[in-house]
């Protein structure tokens, strides 16, 4: 089934394999992902596409400038005919979210975004309302050097488990995308092959997935790396430890495992840290990379046998 998922959301979007692991790693591990990328390189696309193969009820937030808390959240109309308010469902009602160039909008309005994605419900009016299971959030972002563009809060990036990058494609997979666009293929067309039960009976499983002290330790030192690193102001958070053992978990189901290894671990540390990580000033002024910092992190740590 996972394997028919893959393929199923390759048709429609072009890119790299990893990417679409990843992506599903995070979904099954009951996870939320930002996407990071230049404009026009398909953000949106593998969003729309997910959530029409899996048959999950999909909804888009397309942030701007203007954009209001209630448009997210939903808020309260008064009825006339009733004498009292009614709820009138925000955007954010749905299994899968879009919440399209997310830093285009006020940071208030991003905050509207954190109880939801931290605890699955809304608060409108003082009553709180449940969102639909399965649900994820799939925020895309332009980067934050482009105008008109707000970097999102510490806080907020916390949320995420991941942050992942399309990239320009490759010469075949860009070829390949102008004999989709020229055939007609249409994501419109795309037909579900996984139910929402499914998923949701899959995050189960995720969560059954074993992960032995040695390996709880292993993540926990690479954690603890980032906290004690003088090129780093800000280490990852005890959130971005359960991130990285849940999507470890996640990544050793779509293996075919029922227990995660060292190496689940290592291969996910960077698209679940890295974005959590503020560099120092200093560490700025010397243009270091935190994709190389990491890795250095988790070579220095002993792996588990």
């Amino acid at each position: 089934m996972i394997s028919d998922l893959k393929t199923q959301i390759r048709k429609y979007f072009v890119g790299k394999e990893e990417l679409v692991e990843n992506l599903l790693i995070c979904f099954f591990a009951g996870g939320h992902v930002l996407l990071e990328d230049v404009p026009g390189v398909g953000k949106t696309t593998l969003a729309s596409t997910l959530a029409h193969s899996v048959d999950c009820d999909f909804g888009r937030i397309q942030f701007t400038p203007d954009t209001l808390p209630t448009d997210v959240m939903g808020t309260e109309i008064y009825n006339m005919k009733t004498g009292e308010f009614e709820y009138r469902k925000g955007s954010i009602m749905h299994q899968v979210v879009l919440a399209d160039e997310i830093n285009r909008t006020s940071p208030k309005v991003q905050s509207a975004l954190l109880e939801a994605m931290s605890e699955g419900q809304t608060t409108v009016g003082g009553k709180k309302y449940d969102l639909p299971k399965p649900f994820m959030v799939i925020a895309t972002q332009n980067p934050v050097e482009f105008m008109g563009t707000y970097p999102l809060p510490e806080a907020q990036m916390d949320r995420f488990m991941m942050k992942l990058s399309i990239g320009y494609p490759g010469e075949n997979e860009e070829l390949r995308m102008v004999s989709n666009m020229l055939s007609g293929t249409d994501i419109g067309t795309i037909e579900s092959i996984v139910s929402s039960k499914d998923i949701i009976d899959i995050q189960e499983k995720v969560t059954k997935v074993t992960v032995k002290p040695e390996i709880q330790k292993y993540a926990y030192e690479i954690v603890e790396g980032t906290r004690n690193n003088e090129n780093f102001v800000l280490g990852a958070s005890p959130r971005a430890l359960l991130a990285l053992i849940k999507a470890s978990q996640a990544k050793a189901f779509i293996d075919g495992r029922d227990f995660v290894k060292p190496d689940d671990v290592k291969s996910l540390a960077y698209v679940v840290l890295g974005h959590r990580l503020v560099l120092t000033s200093e560490a700025k002024f010397a243009k270091a990379d935190v994709k190389k910092l990491l890795d250095a992190i988790v070579v220095a740590v002993k792996v588990p046998h």
